[in-house]
């Protein structure tokens, strides 16, 4: 699990960077990802029913994401706030497909 400095919980942070974020997209994933002034990376994760009507599979992807993030937290340059939103057909991929989808698409997102 994500360190508590490292996680976007308010509503309004949320608000925030989605008006001010540029916005990359893959087939599994919509990435949002804005500047912060705060010298640390901070993370938010949004996994919509549209995914699942089971809050079992949507907290599952959530928690998949949490890690996958938390292995990748020291490539990814501090002051960074990244919102990632899950597609639905990612309830079907395996955890090394997630994985693999998304180390290209923030390398891609982070070298723009």
């Amino acid at each position: 699990m994500l360190p508590k400095i490292n996680r976007i919980k308010k509503k309004k942070d949320f608000e925030t960077i989605f008006k001010n974020s540029k916005i990359f997209k893959n087939n599994l994933f919509i990435f949002r990802m804005a500047r912060n002034n705060l010298g640390l990376n901070r993370f938010g994760f949004v996994v919509s029913k549209k995914v699942s009507n089971k809050a079992v599979v949507r907290n599952k992807i959530r928690r998949r994401l949490s890690e996958i993030i938390k292995a990748e937290i020291n490539n990814i340059k501090n002051g960074t706030d990244l919102i990632i939103i899950a597609l639905p057909g990612i309830e079907k991929k395996e955890f090394s497909e997630i994985k693999k989808s998304i180390e290209e698409a923030l390398t891609k997102c982070l070298n723009l």
